[in-house]
């Protein structure tokens, strides 16, 4: 029996990524982090990851139940293991490493 092996275009991962942003409306970190990880899951995951974002001035308590004190904060769901990262995410390499996608070296 043979198998296709399905290839995916500009994608080195074939699992949907869970994550959740915790973001303070419009301050400019949060701003950043938005465009920052738009800009990675463009690059590496293409459609295969959903994300939530949430406004902590408006849901405190959720922000507070999920256990972040800090804006912006990432959060990756799944797949396991999961991992949190703070900061406007501009690091890609660590925001990689956070997401368990290994960066391709050219």
């Amino acid at each position: 029996m043979r198998r296709k092996k399905k290839k995916d275009s500009g994608s080195e991962f074939t699992t949907v990524v869970v994550m959740r942003l915790y973001i303070a409306d419009n301050a400019p970190n949060s701003v950043r982090a938005v465009a920052n990880l738009a800009a990675i899951c463009k690059e590496h995951l293409g459609d295969k990851f959903k994300l939530e974002i949430i406004d902590v001035l408006e849901h405190p308590l959720r922000a507070l139940a999920d256990g972040i004190l800090v804006t912006p904060s990432l959060a990756k769901l799944s797949p396991s293991p999961a991992a949190k990262i703070v900061g406007n995410l501009s690091d890609k390499s660590s925001v990689l490493q956070a997401l368990g996608i290994k960066e391709l070296v050219e």
